[in-house]
C-alpha cells in the first residue's frame, strides 16, 4: 500500500458557517483512502509585520509553519473577495512563507472554492495561482472545483447536495494524490 497523504488545508472564509468551510468539509469526506485532509485555523494569525517576524514569529504562525513544512501536500479552499483572495488567508500565505526552508517551496497543491456568484471563485484561484508560482508551488491544473450559486448547493445541515460538484471535488483530490505520489517518486 501507498504511503499515506497527509493535506495541510486552508480554509480562506473565517465564518463558521461559511460556504467554503462547507466545502472543506466535504473534500475531507470524499478524499481518497490514501489522503488525509487537516485544517489549519488561520484566525488566530495576527496581521503580517515584519517586524514581529524579525523578533521571531509568533505561536499560531510557528504552528502554521510547522503543519505546513510537515505536510506532503496543500489544499486551498477559498471564497472570493473583491475578485481576489480573502485578507485571512492571503495573510496566512505571507506569514508562513517568511519562514525559513520557506514550507511551501515544491509541495503539490489544489485549490477549489465556493461564492453565491456564477463563478464560483475564480477569479480568486487564479490570483492564488500567481503566488503559487512566486512561491514555487506545484498547483493541480485540472480539474478546476468552483462552486456558483453556492446558497442553492448545501443543505440546512451543510452538506454539499450538487452531484457535480461532489463529483469535481473527488476527481481534484485524486488528481492531488496522484501527483504527490508522482512527485514523491512513490
Amino acid at each position: 500500500m501507498a504511503k499515506p497523504i497527509k493535506t495541510a488545508a486552508f480554509c480562506g472564509s473565517l465564518r463558521k458557517a461559511s460556504f467554503n468551510r462547507m466545502l472543506l468539509q466535504e473534500a475531507i469526506k470524499l478524499a481518497p483512502r490514501d489522503l488525509t485532509i487537516e485544517e489549519i485555523e488561520i484566525g488566530d494569525l495576527g496581521l503580517y509585520n515584519n517586524d514581529l517576524h524579525q523578533a521571531g514569529f509568533p505561536a499560531a504562525a510557528q504552528q502554521a509553519i510547522d503543519r505546513v513544512a510537515a505536510s506532503d501536500a496543500v489544499l486551498f479552499v477559498t471564497p472570493e473577495y473583491n475578485y481576489s483572495i480573502p485578507a485571512p488567508l492571503k495573510n496566512a500565505i505571507d506569514w508562513i512563507s517568511r519562514a525559513p526552508n520557506q514550507p511551501f517551496a515544491g509541495k503539490p497543491a489544489a485549490m477549489m472554492g465556493a461564492s453565491m456568484g456564477l463563478m464560483g471563485s475564480a477569479r480568486a484561484q487564479l490570483h492564488l495561482r500567481h503566488s503559487m508560482v512566486f512561491l514555487n508551488m506545484l498547483p493541480v491544473n485540472r480539474p478546476e472545483v468552483m462552486v456558483g450559486q453556492a446558497q442553492n448547493k448545501f443543505d440546512a445541515a451543510g452538506n454539499l447536495t450538487d452531484e457535480v460538484a461532489k463529483g469535481l471535488i473527488r476527481d481534484l483530490l485524486a488528481a492531488l494524490a496522484a501527483w504527490t505520489r508522482k512527485l514523491r517518486g512513490d
